[in-house]
């Protein structure tokens, strides 16, 4: 695994920081609705991993339906509130403020990886991440991802202004094509995450399990 480049994790936890330090919570307090959606594909009392999990929304949920479950972010200001939601919300989540090089990514450790809107990634980050995220499931470990699409750069409603970015299906099948795909979905909606994530955007959503 890569060193963490403490210059990277200076510059990314200042521009988070400054995002999250406003009253509320940017991306509301709600699951996303894609982890909602297929949080069936994971049981009670499973260890879960919630990837540049911001504010917690993500990993408080899963911590609600029973699951053990790690979270980290690169900003320490969202990781603080998080910490407030899961003591608001009577459950315990391991948090950590870490960068993507800089978490350890224990293998073949995880039932589940939970990764929402993780577009700070660029290519070169993104396949690391990738790969992490493949190496720390245990062979059964379901993968729920959502991005969105090079089109949501015609909404502007939430999400990197780079296409570089952003998923495509092919872009997803290459990356995890040693895994069972068990659904993969593009498609539009409007989606009401807080300010961050506020409209009609254009989604990709994966579900996929390690053999």
């Amino acid at each position: 695994m890569a060193d963490s480049n403490p210059t990277a994790f200076t510059d990314a936890a200042q521009t988070w920081n400054r995002r999250f330090e406003a009253d509320g919570y940017l991306f509301g307090t709600e699951p996303n609705a894609w982890l909602r959606e297929h949080a069936g594909l994971l049981r009670r009392g499973q260890r879960v991993l919630s990837v540049a999990d911001g504010e917690g929304r993500n990993s408080v949920w899963l911590a609600q339906q029973g699951l053990a479950v790690d979270a980290f972010d690169v900003s320490s200001v969202g990781v603080a509130k998080a910490r407030q939601l899961a003591t608001e919300r009577g459950v315990a989540v391991n948090f950590a403020i870490s960068d993507v090089d800089g978490y350890p990514w224990p293998e073949n450790a995880y039932d589940g990886v939970v990764a929402i809107f993780v577009q700070f990634a660029d290519p070169a980050l993104r396949e690391r991440l990738f790969a992490r995220i493949r190496r720390c499931l245990r062979p059964g470990g379901v993968l729920l991802l959502q991005g969105y699409t090079p089109k949501q750069l015609e909404y502007k409603t939430g999400g990197p202004p780079y296409a570089s970015h952003l998923y495509t299906p092919e872009l997803l099948r290459d990356a995890f094509a040693g895994m069972e795909l068990l659904e993969m979905r593009e498609y539009e909606a409007v989606i009401q995450e807080g300010s961050g994530h506020h409209g009609r955007s254009a989604l990709i959503g994966l579900a996929a399990r390690r053999r």
